[in-house]
């Protein structure tokens, strides 16, 4: 039986005694003289505990007096001496149990009138500890805030100056997470040289100063969010596309591009230049030199070249010109050599320009004053094919590397001859480029050297003059590579087999393996994720580099001669390989050729928008008045717009 069943079944049991008391006259004797106080006032003062009841219950007498018991008449009824032994338990066999549990009763008992008098204390004084507990709540409070705010290392010991010395090793997400950690955080994070120096490291506004932004983070974001703008445009080709004539240039000879200048030479003897930032610009116009304006028929354009200070251009008879992109109009600079130049180069970081006319080479420059000297002159033992200039050597001496039949040179106009890079007898060089510490070069294979894999493209270092990969197994000639504009430790090259290539030259690996034109591979130009490629039928492709997919093309009918690319603006050339068309010229005074065969040189720019007025085709933008025979520009005598009626079936 259960406790609580128990004291339910003795509660029961005595108020049936009490009632059978009632009834049959029982009287309570007590033994001593505090029992004979009234048995109502005992039952007054009992407790509430259960314990309590059990213990001032009446007994029967045992014999003993002073024991304090009740008599008990003779003729009780048996029952009734039964449950009052049920109710003392001394007839139970759990006897010592039953005990245990009144011990435990009564402990428990004491203890709650222990707690609820310690309540009742605390009920009395209970103001108190409440404001004495929300003054120690303020002053955790504050000794947190003072934990936070307080930043001795970089507030008082260490400098502001080293503070931000090691605040630049930090990214952009780390700068972010920073500002949020105090406010002499956020001061150091928010640091205009700091975010200054994070948009140069990301390729932006490199030739800018602190001074020329108010808020460095925001032009930080800006350019971020124009870059990204950029690159969707990139490959959804969404931009204005522009084609760059010259009417009277006859047939297009030679095109070269840098940062916002393009320069162009035609058959006629006229070299054209534009700036796509300032179209208006008067340097456009470029007077060539007395003794080839003399001249009758004027030569042709043989090759131009272009940096961001100086125009370079030579011609049929050995002439060299040179402007300034800043002023165009006369030469600044003009020498002639007895000879067909075949090669032509141009310095892309200072004013250094190198002719080669068969095997001799010379090499200018212009001085501090701006006046133009020759710096080097020498022969080499075959006729120089290509050459190309060893960039970012601003503050260095100019080195160039030669190309001539099997031969490979590096020039430098300190030393007195030309070093040796490469020679391998009956294997001639076909392209060629260079990097600021390397150079690349196609070598074609013929005879058994072909079984060894084939046409290959070796790397040499510039500092020691030694080979360091060799790369590339196509039985087609390597035509075109680049190695100056291409990712860090990539090289991208062009092959007569129709393929564009990616190279690793770490693992000496093929990366891409593009099957781009039928034609074969003219130029090509990659970057970190695209790559942009010219084929001989006249297709420009771009590529995702990473997906090895296509992403758009374009054609023209003439190959494709010039690629070259920046963030947001992509030039191409396609330049006829015959420089006198059958029925270009009529009579000697006819100063135009038919479109088809002049050439093209298209510019793309992918930062503007394609749907303004301003970038809309030239033939969708005809007023249809002027009439030309050999432009888009027909006359029409009724246009369409005109037409009477809403609708073109009335």
């Amino acid at each position: 039986m259960a406790a609580n069943e128990l004291v339910a079944f003795r509660e029961r049991w005595k108020r049936e005694l009490k009632n059978r008391k009632e009834e049959t006259g029982l009287v309570c004797v007590p033994s001593s003289s505090s029992s004979r106080d009234h048995p109502e006032q005992k039952d007054v003062k009992k407790p509430c505990d259960t314990l309590k009841q059990e213990e001032s219950s009446c007994t029967e007498d045992e014999g003993s007096v002073g024991g304090g018991s009740f008599a008990v008449e003779a003729d009780q009824p048996q029952y009734v001496s039964i449950a009052r032994s049920l109710l003392d338990g001394r007839t139970s066999p759990l006897l010592d149990r039953i005990q245990e549990e009144r011990t435990r009763r009564k402990r428990q008992y004491d203890n709650m009138t222990n707690m609820c008098s310690v309540s009742l204390q605390q009920q009395q004084r209970q103001p108190q500890r409440k404001v004495k507990k929300e003054e120690e709540l303020v002053d955790q409070l504050i000794q947190d805030l003072n934990e936070v705010n307080d930043i001795p290392f970089f507030d008082i010991e260490l400098p502001y100056e080293l503070a931000l010395k090691i605040f630049q090793y930090l990214n952009c997400m780390e700068l972010g997470r920073c500002a949020q950690v105090s406010r002499a955080w956020r001061v150091l994070a928010e640091d205009g040289v700091l975010w200054f120096r994070l948009c140069q490291r990301e390729g932006y506004h490199q030739g800018a100063s602190v001074s020329s932004s108010p808020c460095w983070k925001s032009t930080l974001r800006d350019c971020r969010n124009s870059a990204r703008t950029v690159r969707s445009n990139w490959k959804n080709r969404v931009g204005s596309v522009s084609q760059l004539q010259f009417e009277l240039g006859k047939i297009l000879c030679d095109v070269s591009s840098c940062d916002s200048f393009v320069l162009a030479g035609y058959t006629s003897g006229d070299v054209r230049l534009w700036d796509t930032l300032h179209w208006d610009s008067t340097s456009s116009f470029l007077k060539t030199n007395s003794l080839s304006a003399n001249t009758h028929p004027r030569p042709h354009v043989s090759h131009v070249q272009i940096n961001s200070t100086v125009a370079a251009a030579s011609y049929e008879d050995g002439c060299v010109d040179l402007w300034s992109t800043e002023t165009g109009g006369e030469p600044i600079h003009h020498y002639q050599i007895p000879r067909r130049i075949q090669a032509l180069g141009l310095s892309p970081d200072r004013p250094v320009l190198i002719s080669a006319a068969g095997s001799y080479v010379r090499l200018d420059s212009a001085n501090d004053c701006g006046y133009w000297r020759t710096v080097c002159e020498t022969r080499l033992p075959k006729t120089v094919e290509s050459l190309t200039f060893v960039p970012n050597r601003a503050d260095q001496s100019p080195l160039v590397v030669l190309a001539a039949g099997e031969d490979v040179y590096l020039l430098n106009p300190q030393e007195e001859q030309p070093r040796t890079l490469h020679s391998v007898y009956g294997h001639p060089v076909t392209c060629l480029d260079a990097s600021n510490t390397l150079t690349a070069f196609g070598v074609k294979r013929t005879g058994w050297a072909m079984h060894d894999g084939g046409n290959k493209i070796h790397v040499y270092s510039l500092e020691t003059g030694k080979p360091t990969v060799c790369v590339g197994s196509s039985p087609g000639d390597f035509t075109c590579v680049n190695l100056r504009d291409s990712p860090p430790h990539l090289l991208v090259c062009g092959n007569k087999d129709r393929r564009v290539r990616v190279f690793d030259l770490r693992s000496s690996s093929s990366l891409v393996s593009l099957y781009a034109h039928h034609l074969g591979v003219t130029s090509v130009q990659a970057d970190d994720w695209k790559i942009v490629s010219g084929g001989d039928e006249g297709l420009v492709c771009v590529w995702e580099m990473r997906m090895g997919t296509k992403l758009w093309e374009m054609h023209n009918r003439h190959p494709v001669r010039h690629v070259r690319f920046n963030t947001s603006t992509l030039v191409t050339a396609n330049i006829p390989d015959d420089k006198s068309p059958r029925g270009a010229c009529i009579t000697d005074d006819d100063l135009t050729a038919h479109r088809r065969h002049r050439g093209v040189i298209s510019h793309y720019d992918f930062s503007e928008d394609a749907l303004s007025q301003d970038h809309i085709l030239p033939i969708c933008r005809s007023d249809y008045i002027d009439s030309s025979g050999y432009n888009y520009n027909i006359n029409l005598a009724v246009p369409y717009d005109r037409l009477s009626g809403s609708h073109p079936s009335h």
